[in-house]
């Protein structure tokens, strides 16, 4: 059996790498914008779902194969936030995020010749609450740049977590617990 990795996360590869040693990776370079009366978990099972599926529909489907897509958001009262366009929009997330409870959901989509299982997590995050100068100084660190949500929970972000609520390897960028319950049983078939 393939297995194919629809990203090019760093994160992701190395979530990945708990569950399989072998594995390809591939970038599906989609639209992701975020389309109008969209709910939140429509947006990320859209995504992890075209994700995987612009890559299986490269694959020879005479040998076995399995394409997993992936897609994460930080939500906050059922606004989705992306990744700051600059230090102004990562003081106006972090300080929303700032004490209060927020919501990361990562979709997973696992896309074989016939069949495509496609699942959604999702984890409560609390914030510990945030001055300016915390948010400016980690601004500073270039973490947040690239980061929904402007922070990294595996990286300096983790300082300003409180508590979680669900799967910690979800918020990374893939449930591994129920992506291996999905594999093994896509790996029967």
């Amino acid at each position: 059996m393939k297995f194919i990795l629809a990203s090019q996360s760093p994160r992701r590869r190395e979530l990945l790498g708990y569950l399989l040693n072998d594995f390809d990776v591939a970038s599906a370079n989609i639209d992701e914008s975020v389309l109008d009366q969209e709910s939140p978990k429509e947006y990320v099972e859209r995504l992890a779902q075209h994700k995987a599926q612009v890559i299986a529909e490269r694959q020879d489907n005479s040998s076995p194969y399995l394409v997993i897509g992936s897609d994460t958001s930080v939500i906050f009262k059922q606004h989705i936030l992306g990744k700051p366009e600059d230090l102004a929009d990562c003081q106006r997330m972090l300080s929303m995020l700032s004490g209060q409870t927020h919501q990361v959901l990562t979709a997973f989509s696992v896309v074989g010749p016939h069949r495509t299982v496609t699942k959604t997590v999702s984890t409560d995050v609390r914030f510990v609450e945030l001055t300016e100068q915390d948010i400016e100084a980690y601004w500073a660190t270039g973490e947040p740049q690239d980061k929904a949500g402007a922070y990294a929970i595996q990286g300096i972000g983790g300082k300003f977590v409180a508590a979680i609520n669900g799967s910690v390897s979800s918020v990374v960028g893939l449930p591994l617990a129920e992506l291996q319950q999905v594999l093994k049983e896509m790996q029967k078939l």
